[in-house]
């Protein structure tokens, strides 16, 4: 999780930071006499790095107008606590903001049911909030739901993974093409000449989740580019209970014994490392983020690698962005991508969402 920004301790925090009292921090503040300039430029140095906005802030406490913020994203499911964590990142954020008369109305929709997200947005669009953060899940909904937005005057945010050609106020989340791409460099370290690679497409209804198909569009291009005639044996698994996975993996893996090392472009990864520990076959394996059920991966040594792009920092930035658009009235970055970071065995216990 993020750290608290201490931008919104005011301030308190300046002068803890600064050594001082608050009475010198509001003489600084108001350019009132009676602070040395060596203790004047500190206490404006830690006013800009926390970007400090006295006179808003206080406008904002003073008018007690309640400003809603909405936030879209899919369930925690059975299949993945991947959720959970962008979650966080808001709970986070909304505990920071709070003070300033903002809320958040958190909504959430089933990945694989059109009619959830379809609902929740149109729950969302009657409100009227003042901002969205949202998980663009489903492209075509999405699309419907934003071009909405836009004609209200609502400003949003997408999170984790991208729309092209929507009006949004930013993007906060992995470059997913790169991400792929990363993933097939590394890959290309780990694998002899003959040896060859299962990719796993993990979701219920594949034509929907653009973002997968992103990652693997990288992942293939590395190859091309390259000029490494690697092969790639892909399968998009639409049946993503526990046994059915083992299932269908045990069948390809049976047909091709060429293949060692699995590829999975979601964070279901630990589905597929659990069927290769019953099915006794050892293999790398790699996917994507840091989810409790792919660190216990890690630990036992059924999961290689995981690519990570921090969703709770992701959502936490998000909340972020429309506070600084809509309260602040201060620019935003277009796109914030995310680093893309490599987790092991032997580095899983530094690392933080």
């Amino acid at each position: 999780m993020p750290k608290k920004n201490n931008q919104f301790t005011g301030v308190k925090e300046i002068a803890r930071r600064a050594g001082v009292s608050i009475g010198t921090v509001d003489r600084v503040l108001h350019d009132r006499h009676g602070v040395s300039p060596k203790t004047k430029e500190k206490i404006l140095a830690i006013i800009r790095e926390l970007d400090y906005h006295p006179n808003l802030l206080a406008r904002r406490l003073a008018s007690r107008k309640v400003i809603r913020f909405a936030t879209l994203i899919p369930s925690v499911s059975k299949d993945t606590s991947f959720w959970s964590l962008p979650l966080q990142g808001i709970n986070q954020a909304e505990e920071e903001i709070r003070q300033y008369n903002i809320r958040i109305d958190k909504y959430f929709f089933d990945q694989n049911d059109r009619d959830s997200f379809v609902g929740q947005s149109r729950k969302i669009l009657r409100k009227k909030p003042d901002g969205v953060l949202l998980a663009p899940d489903l492209a075509e909904e999405t699309i419907a739901f934003t071009n909405k937005c836009t004609r209200l005057g609502i400003p949003y945010v997408f999170m984790d993974s991208d729309v092209e050609g929507q009006n949004s106020l930013s993007y906060i989340g992995p470059h997913l093409y790169d991400s792929g791409y990363l993933a097939a460099n590394l890959v290309n370290y780990l694998l002899r000449d003959k040896e060859e690679i299962l990719l796993l497409n993990i979701s219920k209804k594949m034509y929907k989740h653009h973002h997968l198909l992103r990652k693997e569009e990288g992942f293939r291009k590395y190859f091309t580019d390259h000029g490494i005639p690697k092969k790639i044996e892909k399968t998009d698994l639409k049946k993503t209970d526990p046994a059915s996975i083992e299932k269908q993996v045990a069948g390809i893996l049976s047909r091709n014994k060429a293949i060692r090392l699995v590829f999975v472009t979601n964070s279901r990864v630990y589905t597929v490392a659990d069927s290769l520990k019953n099915l006794k076959r050892k293999l790398i394996v790699m996917g994507y983020d840091f989810t409790p059920e792919n660190i216990e991966g890690l630990k036992a040594g059924t999961i290689d690698f995981l690519i990570c792009q921090k969703p709770g920092k992701q959502a936490y930035l998000g909340i972020m962005a429309l506070y600084k658009n809509v309260v602040l009235n201060a620019p935003v970055d277009k796109i914030q991508f995310m680093p893309i970071d490599i987790i092991t065995k032997e580095n899983y216990r530094f690392y933080n969402n």
